[in-house]
C-alpha cells in the first residue's frame, strides 16, 4: 500500500508540473489582460473585451482585442495620419481679443469642431487626428488668451460665455450651420455649455474626461484629494504657496499668478501646470511634466485656469450644467471616462449619465485622464466614426 501510494504521489507532481508549465507558456503567449471601455447603458450588462498585446506600430495603432465571449478579433483604433490645415486665420471677437482657428481635411465634409481643454490649455498638430480627414471638415481654434490667440494669457473679457458666444461667431464666419462638438475635460465644460445654449447647432456631441467646474470637483484637485494620491507632486505644488495661505490654494494661487512680479507669475504657473501634468495619466509622463517648463505656455495654462476656477466659471448654479442636461437630451452623444481619473473623477461622468441615458457611456477600465491611454483614444476615434455621415 506504502509503495503505491508513494508511486501515485510522484505521478500526480509530474502531472501538476507539466500543467504548470502548459498554462505558464499559453499565458505569455497570448498575454490577455482586460483592458477596453464597459459599455453601461441601463437595463443591459457590462461588456468587457480583453486585449492580446501583440507589437504596436508607429503612427496608427494595431493593437487587437479578443473578445471574452466569442473569441472573436477586433482593432483598438489609433489616431489617423498626420495632416496640415488648408485654411487658418484670426478672428477678432471682441475690442481686446483675436482668436485663433484652423480648418483641416475636407473642405467639402461633416464639420467638426475640436474644443480643447485647460482652460488655457491651446491646441496642436494630434487634435486634428481623432478625425477621418476624407469625411470631416476639421476645426480646431484657441480659446481666448490660449494658444496662438492674442493677447497670450489675457484674463480680461474672458468668461465661459464670452467663448460660448465664440464659439457662435466661428461658426458663422465659416458658414456652418450645424456641426459636431467634441471636446475633453475643460473642453467638456464648454462643449456641454455651449449645447445647451445653442442646442440647435449641434448635430452631436464626443465628450471625454467629464468636467462641470462644480465646487467639490474644484476643491478635489486643488485643495484635498487627489493629493492623497500624488503626495511627492503635491508637495512641489505647495512648494511656492506660504503655509499662511494654502487654507485656499486656488485664490493664493490665483494672487500669485496675477502678481506685478514676474518672477513670482511664473514660478507658480509652472508649479500648477506641473501638478496637471503630473497627475493626467494613469502613469505619470515626463513628456508632460516637460510641456510646464514652457514660461508661454504655463502662464496661459495656468493664469487662465485659475481666473476660471475662482470665479466658477461664471455659472448661475454650482449644477447649472447637469440641470440643463434636459436641453440636450435629443442630441447623439458619446461619453468617454478613465475609470481611475484623478484630474476630473468618474462621479461627473456618473452624474451626467444617469440624467443623460440615452448617450453612449464608455468607462476605461485601464486608464486616467490622458487622450494618449490607448482605450481612451480608441473609444475617441469609434465616436468620430460613428458621427462622421450625419
Amino acid at each position: 500500500m506504502y509503495i503505491f501510494h508513494r508511486r501515485g504521489l510522484m505521478l500526480a507532481s509530474r502531472l501538476l508540473r507539466k500543467l504548470s508549465r502548459y498554462r505558464l507558456s499559453r499565458n505569455i503567449a497570448t498575454s490577455e489582460v482586460c483592458r477596453t471601455s464597459t459599455i453601461l447603458r441601463f437595463g443591459q450588462k457590462p461588456l468587457t473585451e480583453c486585449l492580446t498585446r501583440p507589437s504596436v506600430t508607429a503612427g496608427d495603432q494595431t493593437r487587437q482585442f479578443r473578445s471574452n465571449t466569442d473569441n472573436t478579433m477586433s482593432t483598438q483604433r489609433g489616431l489617423f495620419p498626420e495632416i496640415e490645415p488648408f485654411d487658418s486665420g484670426k478672428l477678432k471677437v471682441s475690442e481686446i481679443h483675436d482668436i485663433y482657428y484652423e480648418q483641416s481635411g475636407n473642405n467639402d465634409g461633416n464639420p467638426v469642431i475640436f474644443i480643447h481643454g485647460g482652460p488655457g490649455g491651446g491646441t496642436s498638430s494630434r487634435d486634428r487626428r481623432y478625425f477621418d480627414p476624407k469625411a470631416y471638415r476639421i476645426i480646431l481654434f484657441d480659446q481666448r488668451g490660449a494658444g496662438k490667440s492674442t493677447p497670450s494669457a489675457e484674463l480680461r473679457e474672458n468668461t465661459t460665455w464670452d467663448l460660448v458666444e465664440d464659439i457662435e461667431h466661428l461658426r458663422k464666419h465659416l458658414g456652418i450651420n450645424k456641426w459636431v462638438v467634441f471636446g475633453g475635460s475643460w473642453g467638456s465644460t464648454l462643449s456641454l455649455t455651449y449645447a445647451e445654449t445653442h442646442p440647435d447647432r449641434v448635430k452631436a456631441l464626443v465628450l471625454r474626461g467629464i468636467f462641470n467646474l462644480r465646487r467639490r470637483e474644484l476643491l478635489w484637485f486643488n485643495q484635498d484629494g487627489a493629493n492623497h494620491l500624488f503626495p511627492d507632486h503635491w508637495e512641489s505644488y505647495l512648494a511656492p504657496i506660504p503655509e499662511g495661505e494654502r487654507g485656499d490654494l486656488m485664490g493664493a494661487y490665483y494672487r500669485h499668478l496675477t502678481s506685478d512680479d514676474e518672477e513670482k507669475r511664473i514660478k507658480a504657473a509652472k508649479a500648477w501646470s506641473k501638478w496637471e501634468m503630473a497627475t493626467s495619466r494613469l502613469l505619470v509622463d515626463d513628456d508632460l511634466l516637460k510641456r510646464a517648463e514652457g514660461d508661454i505656455w504655463s502662464q496661459q495654462f495656468a493664469r487662465i485656469e485659475s481666473h476660471y476656477f475662482v470665479h466658477g466659471g461664471w455659472f448661475k448654479t454650482d449644477t447649472q450644467i447637469l440641470d440643463d442636461v434636459e436641453k440636450i437630451r435629443h442630441i447623439p452623444a458619446t461619453i468617454i471616462q478613465g475609470r481611475y481619473d484623478v484630474v476630473c473623477p468618474m462621479e461627473t461622468a456618473w452624474l451626467l449619465h444617469k440624467k443623460w441615458p440615452e448617450a453612449d457611456f464608455h468607462v476605461i477600465p485601464d486608464a486616467g485622464h490622458s487622450t494618449k491611454e490607448a482605450g481612451v483614444l480608441h473609444q475617441l476615434v469609434e465616436a468620430t466614426d460613428k458621427y462622421k455621415n450625419m
